[in-house]
């Protein structure tokens, strides 16, 4: 077992089969739409008993069991739908199994994966990655992840010095969409020209070197 992974190697694969199971039967017994149970499994709790792996989850349960437990603690919805784990494994399957893996993988909590790759966006990956060896997603998933952290550093620096988006557009002379763009992740603020650097640096009063490597 790696040093930085979530919880032991041993209840990996269990955790995987659980976490795919729980989606699906969500998603395609109960007819939950995906991102609203998935908003449910991580405030209500449950996420943190697979962060750590606790054996009673992960092993112990089948994933529609976790499911109910997950849908039942957090609304007055009572599931009294049989137990439906499907041999042709769904994208919300695949879903669940893969996410489960980066997790332990990173040792990142669901909640902070969430913040950088959404649930739904995972899910879309099914088609093509689905038959892609695990490293292949976990390689896209650090790449996303990376990506969103670099925005957040140039949203960071525009809340500190006290301006909103349209603000810091305005003074920098920077469109307001590219903006945007840095900071949802989906341009690279590393790999823009020079001068916005410098009209950014100046409109956020710090050096370029801190909108590239943060605070």
């Amino acid at each position: 077992m790696l040093m930085n992974c979530a919880y032991d190697e041993i209840y990996l694969q269990s955790a995987q089969r659980v976490m795919g199971d729980m989606y699906d039967y969500a998603v395609n017994t109960l007819k939950m739409p995906l991102k609203e149970f998935h908003r449910l499994f991580i405030h209500g709790g449950m996420c943190h008993q697979f962060e750590i792996g606790n054996s009673t989850y992960v092993a112990g349960k089948n994933g529609c069991e976790v499911a109910r437990e997950v849908i039942e603690g957090c609304t007055d919805r009572r599931v009294d739908l049989p137990d439906e784990m499907y041999l042709d494994k769904s994208p919300e399957y695949w879903t669940g199994w893969a996410l489960s893996f980066y997790q332990w993988k990173t040792n990142m909590e669901y909640s902070a994966i969430e913040e950088c790759v959404p649930i739904d966006e995972i899910c879309a990956m099914y088609d093509t990655l689905h038959e892609a060896d695990i490293s292949l997603f976990v390689e896209i998933m650090d790449s996303k992840c990376k990506e969103h952290r670099e925005g957040s550093r140039l949203k960071r620096l525009r809340q500190y010095a006290g301006l909103t988006q349209r603000a810091l557009a305005e003074e920098a002379g920077v469109p307001l969409r590219q903006i945007q763009l840095f900071e949802q992740g989906q341009r690279d603020i590393r790999k823009t020209q020079g001068q916005t650097l410098y009209q950014l640096s100046k409109a956020l009063r710090c050096d370029i070197e801190t909108i590239i490597k943060g605070l």
